[in-house]
């Protein structure tokens, strides 16, 4: 395209050529005021002295035009796949890219949005979409923006006119006016819960075109019965649910579908409470004064998280010597108090080298195994007392006791080892010091000869006969360490060994320590992926059925990465809790925002885009009336009207090629010039 233009390129200044002007003006004008002769020719030549100073030139413009640009944002976020909006947003860009082929001079660039995994990027993000590709555009080659949405943008700018957006904002709303929608939505729920107590969840149930009847909401905690609930939409709801036990308590809410409704995704909510314990109390009994009694008492004070009660038995009431009682500085054990009106209040019961002895006779035992059945713990740590006649495993306790023991006490060096079932139990597994085929803690040197009955053995000793067995029995359960060596590991002896990693967890699997389970199901978010880890005592797991935010489910198969560990990681594709299952276990695991926006509101809608289209002078527009036609339209003129919208047509060009032509640089113009001075001397010589 050639381009054809007057431009000057004076000789002097312009203001010493306008001040030369301004002389000759005066001069010319005194001249006529004198009615001399010679007025025009002088005025001419005057007009062509100062045309010879500004030194006017042809130029001559070799151009290429510029497109207009113009911007499409795609909505592929999870609520457009509700309703058929997905096919619908596809042929709407299809006919977008056809209209603007048609159109002169002008180029489409395509973006697509998809809804984040994060906080930080949770829901659709249009318009931070839109910002990132009007940075590689010329703010005077930008024709507009469409978006093709359903309208459920969650950074639209609080004010638009601020925006930034150099040009009309259209909006394409891929949905329908008639849309119908039930949701559940959460107005309050704890994230932490103490064990044993009912925390309070408040709800609602909302509708869109709905009949606004009262409708049956379930609420199930964990593996209980689900409660049934009439509720009114719109109505506020408050609802006690249970703490059952530490870790995950997971609460679903559920609400039928309404009939003819654009998705079923946000009909329930689940919601995790993190069960914790108040104060744990522990019960320590030690039936005689032994080097290792201290290392129990030290490890259970140690924890601000235990009130421990602790007695030693110094003088059983059998014992007689004939000192007064009056003069025996002991403490009254209050036997009733502690093993019949109280028991139940302890989480742990510790039998430290206890013998059987008239202070604790066998009704207190049977009411101690019945304890155990009912959800306690004991922990029996022996040494020869649990061999002899008067051990603890000829009491009521047998009911309860893992390992029967022989009546032998075995006496030699021997480092304790971990067993294949102790290399998958939490509490010995990757024990440290237990690394290779020897460990590299010190040795014992004494153990009591069982006969494991039930349970598991984690740890074994001399002869490869049990050192430590954990199991359960009925609610309860029950752990038997079967040496009082341990304290050497504390005095350091051989390098020593973790006796107080080890006596730790051992305790806190007793009281039901979460991250201590032998058989469970967790998920974690590394990453952009979703990490599943299996903790099981068998030899394979099985797969794990992986239910989306969205209600789409897949399976995710384990490998096994160490003893009693198998894993799986999965790219995570949606923000929100991911529902974790293999058929025995349950568990849930947040991947990016919990609460994510992205499926809270599913109904299209023309609100939240309306403002940023009318304060750049576009429009928001449904598909499923028609397809607007496009058109470019001049700057400054309207943008948008019925059944069309408008691109801003821009006339931007690119100079390839200049070429300038002085005017008083040729021969002619030197001849008029002299021409026009000679008139004028001729005109005064007459």
């Amino acid at each position: 395209m050639t381009s054809w233009t007057l431009a000057f390129d004076p000789v002097l200044p312009w203001a010493l050529i306008a001040g030369l002007a301004a002389i000759g003006l005066l001069l010319v004008a005194a001249l006529a005021m004198a009615r001399s002769r010679g007025v025009p020719l002088r005025a001419l030549a005057l007009a062509l002295l100062v045309a010879a100073l500004a030194n006017p030139t042809i130029r001559n413009e070799e151009r290429e035009p510029l497109t207009d640009i113009a911007v499409a944002v795609i909505d592929r976020s999870l609520s457009q796949e509700s309703a058929g909006r997905a096919a619908r947003t596809a042929e709407a860009e299809a006919a977008l890219k056809e209209a603007v082929a048609r159109l002169p001079n002008t180029e489409l660039r395509t973006v697509e949005v998809k809804s984040g995994i994060g906080p930080e990027d949770d829901g659709t993000r249009a318009f931070e979409a839109l910002n990132r590709a009007l940075a590689d555009i010329p703010p005077e080659r930008f024709a507009g923006a469409l978006m093709i949405t359903d309208g459920q943008v969650h950074d639209a700018p609080p004010d638009a006119s601020r925006a930034g957006i150099g040009g009309p904002l259209h909006g394409l709303v891929t949905g329908s006016k008639s849309e119908r929608d039930r949701k559940v939505v959460l107005d309050e729920a704890p994230r932490f819960g103490m064990v044993g107590q009912d925390q309070t969840i408040a709800f609602r149930v909302e509708e869109v075109n709905g009949p606004g009847e009262p409708v049956s909401v379930t609420v199930t905690a964990g593996r209980g019965e689900p409660m049934l609930l009439e509720v009114t939409p719109g109505q506020a709801i408050q609802v006690q649910v249970p703490v059952e036990h530490g870790g995950q308590n997971i609460v679903e809410i559920g609400v039928p579908p309404l009939e003819g409704e654009i998705s079923a995704q946000n009909n329930r909510v689940v919601t995790v409470i993190e069960g914790v314990r108040d104060r744990l109390r522990v019960l320590l009994v030690s039936g005689e004064p032994h080097p290792g009694e201290r290392t129990w008492r030290n490890l259970l004070k140690a924890d601000a998280s235990v009130d421990l009660v602790h007695f030693t038995i110094l003088r059983p009431p059998e014992k007689q010597d004939g000192t007064p009682t009056k003069e025996l500085a002991l403490i009254a054990f209050p036997t009733r108090e502690l093993f019949i009106d109280k028991l139940d209040e302890f989480d742990l019961v510790i039998f430290d080298r206890y013998r059987r002895q008239t202070v604790l006779p066998a009704a207190y035992m049977s009411n101690i195994a019945r304890y155990v059945e009912d959800g306690g713990a004991v922990l029996i740590a022996s040494g020869p007392d649990l061999a002899d006649e008067d051990g603890l495993y000829y009491t009521p306790l047998s009911d309860i006791i893992a390992a029967a023991p022989t009546g032998q006490v075995l006496e030699g060096p021997f480092k304790p080892e971990l067993t294949p079932q102790g290399r998958k139990h939490p509490v010995t597994h990757e024990l440290p010091g237990s690394e290779g085929e020897t460990p590299s803690w010190g040795r014992w040197f004494r153990l009591v000869d069982t006969t494991a009955i039930t349970g598991d053995t984690v740890m074994a000793g001399l002869e490869e006969k049990p050192l430590l067995v954990l199991a359960r029995q009925g609610e309860g359960r029950v752990a038997q360490l079967l040496s009082d060596q341990g304290w050497l590991w504390a005095r350091g002896f051989e390098g020593g060994g973790p006796q107080t990693e080890l006596l730790r967890r051992i305790a806190h699997w007793l009281m039901k320590e979460p991250d201590l389970e032998e058989e469970a199901l967790e998920g974690r978010q590394s990453g952009g992926n979703l990490v599943i880890e299996r903790r099981t005592m068998a030899d394979e797991a099985e797969p794990v059925t992986v239910t989306l935010p969205s209600g789409k489910t897949g399976k995710a198969e384990l490998r096994e990465i160490s003893p009693g560990r198998f894993q799986a990681s999965i790219p995570i594709t949606e923000a929100g809790l991911h529902r974790l299952t293999d058929g025995k276990l349950d568990a849930v695991a947040a991947a990016g925002s919990a609460d994510a926006r992205e499926m809270s509101s599913l109904v299209a809608t023309t609100e939240i885009l309306a403002p940023a289209a009318a304060a750049t002078g576009g429009s928001v527009q449904w598909l499923e009336d028609g397809m607007p036609q496009l058109v470019k339209v001049d700057a400054g003129r309207q943008m948008a009207g019925s059944g069309w919208m408008g691109l801003r047509s821009n006339d931007e060009h690119r100079v390839l090629a200049v070429s300038d032509t002085p005017l008083f640089a040729t021969l002619l113009s030197l001849a008029v010039l002299l021409l026009g001075l000679g008139a004028m001397w001729y005109r005064e010589g007459r």
